[in-house]
């Protein structure tokens, strides 16, 4: 079953401290980090519920969300290449009962689910503003998942009002450059920040990367800055926590 799903290019990477196992192609798209990151960092619905995954790409992020959750988890992705993975390593998996893939623009996503539906909503979205400055000369793939150019910071926070129930919540990862960006267009959507935390790539390093998560219609206060998180140690090393999440304990 393994060889007759691959295609050209293709290979199958799987998270050491998971069975769950992801079809990548460097041309292409492959996770990284960030991915697995955001996939431990909200409280997941253990039993029941709606969870979505925006801007899924290959599908990693709601891949390894669903070895936590017997929710219904729905993928969005919009490059039809990338949406083909993502649903061949739900079959790879022997997930086709728990998840699905739309492939569509994400602002599309209530007329796929219906208004104020969604338990959870996750989202590796593109980080980068375009401008005069932004470096273009990418693939149409890797294009389209680093700039702001098929979707954007607002264009989510739209969404995640529509669809998420209130109360629900969206969980981002996102660049810390964007921070008040993020913040500013959380608000004006009604989604209060709950829980952040910086990501730095070792001690003495800036941080190069930011989880966040928000409700719903959720009040203002009671916002935490969790403790920073680093990636790796002085040596080069993972940290023990990133060790733990890779390898597991």
């Amino acid at each position: 079953m393994t060889d007759s799903l691959l295609k050209a290019g293709e290979r199958i990477d799987q998270l050491f401290s998971s069975n769950i196992k992801i079809i990548q192609n460097k041309d292409v798209f492959s996770f990284s980090v960030d991915s697995v990151l955001l996939s431990r960092f909200p409280n997941i619905p253990a039993k029941k519920g709606l969870i979505v995954d925006l801007c899924s790409g290959n599908g990693a992020v709601g891949l390894f969300v669903a070895g936590q959750t017997k929710a219904q988890i729905i993928q969005v992705e919009l490059q039809e290449r990338l949406a083909d993975m993502n649903q061949r390593s739900i079959q790879l998996n022997e997930l086709d009962q728990q998840m699905s893939v739309i492939q569509d623009d994400l602002a599309n996503l209530a007329d796929h689910v219906g208004l104020s539906k969604v338990d959870l909503m996750l989202c590796n979205p593109p980080y980068f503003k375009v401008d005069e400055k932004s470096n273009l000369n990418e693939s149409e793939h890797y294009l389209l998942a680093r700039h702001e150019i098929a979707t954007n910071l607002d264009a989510i926070c739209q969404v995640a009002q529509q669809t998420l129930k209130t109360n629900g919540r969206l969980a981002m990862v996102h660049r810390p450059d964007r921070f008040f960006d993020i913040l500013d267009t959380l608000r004006r959507y009604k989604l209060a920040p709950k829980r952040i935390q910086f990501v730095y790539p070792k001690p003495g390093k800036e941080a190069n990367m930011l989880l966040v998560e928000a409700i719903r219609d959720g009040s203002l206060a009671g916002l935490k800055i969790l403790p920073p998180l680093f990636v790796h140690q002085d040596n080069g090393d993972y940290t023990d926590e990133i060790r733990e999440i890779y390898y597991g304990k």
